[in-house]
């Protein structure tokens, strides 16, 4: 497996497997790698015959006061866990190669309309530093297909709209949410959660289904249902900052008619 930081190199690869009529699957990620990521390795393997894993904390994408500096970079272990897999090539580029006027004069990219609220709502600014990083690795990459866990279910809206409305030629595929054996989704921060916060955080998933469940079985006063699962989560010792039933394909306001 190659680990590449620079775009020339990436460049002589990519070009290489072209030539050799390879398609190139691309999957994005800020490194601190676990089992859904490694997921995303097997997937990308079945809509290309090379797949690249990119490793970059994206500055641009935290706001102020979040955790840029203490995110975890972990890339000599990412590399040793993405050996045993059918990856064929880490691309860990610096800020200089993604950004290389700097950031302070870099042109952003911004998606109106999904980005407004949830996520967007409470980290400012995030959503643009998540898709202009993104269509840079796409230009850097050029892809065939672009793989996304749906843990982030908004972001993988607002990439789908970018790449929709650019005429990007990228094909984007989405995962299933990988768990822990009580339902927490993976995610790298979950090492900053304390023992007291990781034995509730469980309860999210629970709501989830409850909701879920209720939902299949023909339930239209969303409303309540939201206002129910946000009791239960604050009863439980979360912050909430949203629980929101919305259609699964622009997150907009269901009717109770509406079954997506």
């Amino acid at each position: 497996m190659l680990v590449v930081h620079s775009k020339q190199e990436l460049a002589e690869h990519v070009t290489e497997w072209r030539h050799n009529d390879e398609h190139v699957a691309l999957i994005p990620t800020m490194g601190s790698l676990h089992a859904g990521h490694l997921a995303l390795v097997e997937l990308a393997r079945e809509h290309a015959e090379r797949v690249i894993v990119s490793i970059f904390v994206n500055p641009t994408q935290f706001g102020e006061g979040e955790d840029f500096d203490k995110y975890p970079r972990t890339l000599e272990r990412d590399t040793l866990r993405l050996k045993a897999t059918a990856a064929d090539m880490i691309f860990a580029p610096g800020v200089d190669t993604v950004y290389p006027f700097g950031i302070e004069n870099a042109t952003t990219i911004s998606v109106p309309g999904l980005t407004e609220n949830f996520c967007g709502a409470s980290r400012p600014g995030h959503f643009d530093g998540v898709t202009t990083v993104v269509a840079r690795l796409f230009a850097l990459v050029q892809p065939d297909v672009a793989i996304f866990g749906q843990k982030d279910y908004q972001q993988q809206l607002v990439i789908r709209r970018m790449v929709e409305d650019l005429s990007l030629p990228v094909a984007i595929i989405t995962s299933e949410t990988i768990r822990e054996d009580d339902g927490l989704a993976m995610s790298s921060r979950n090492a900053y959660l304390t023992d007291e916060q990781r034995a509730i955080a469980a309860t999210l998933y629970e709501q989830l289904s409850a909701v879920g469940e209720e939902l299949q079985n023909g339930r239209r006063n969303f409303g309540e249902l939201e206002a129910v699962a946000t009791a239960s989560l604050m009863d439980a010792g979360f912050q909430v900052d949203y629980f929101a039933i919305r259609r699964a394909m622009n997150l907009e306001v269901p009717d109770r008619d509406c079954d997506d």
